[in-house]
């Protein structure tokens, strides 16, 4: 009987030495995968009432007149609808597309068009405010 307890240990053992090195593995590449998603967990909403006042001012700077993916003109296929992209513990943006369809392509990429979408407010000019710049107009 002893010679059954000490085989029937050592299967044990053995078998936990195989095995924990692959559960270690296979747990450390779900804690991986789980922060990647986490990272990319943005999602698209469709503008809604609660949104009205963010959205409006959002319209105001909107840097681009063309679709964020298609580069086709907004409201050139009708109605450009528009969604907020968001990401946990991130800013807001709005996304304005040519049409339904584009959102698709968007997401399989996003942080390609939010780059473009940057790079378009980056090179908005300030606002002319009517106002002579400099020492205009002092002789």
């Amino acid at each position: 009987m002893n010679l059954k307890n000490v085989l029937l240990k050592f299967i044990v053992a053995s078998s936990l030495a195989v095995a924990a090195p692959m559960f270690a593995q296979h747990h450390a590449s779900g804690h991986a995968e789980k922060k990647e998603s986490k990272q990319a967990a943005g999602h698209l909403v469709k503008v809604t009432d609660k949104d009205a006042a963010w959205a409006d001012q959002a319209r105001k700077n909107y840097p681009l007149k063309v679709c964020l993916v298609s580069g086709e003109d907004l409201g050139s296929m009708g109605q450009s609808p528009e969604y907020i992209y968001r990401v946990d513990g991130q800013p807001d943006h709005l996304v304005i597309f040519c049409c339904d369809g584009c959102e698709e392509d968007f997401m399989k990429e996003p942080a390609q068009y939010l780059a473009k979408l940057k790079a378009a407010r980056g090179s908005q000019k300030a606002p002319d405010d009517g106002k002579p710049s400099g020492h205009m107009g002092h002789h």
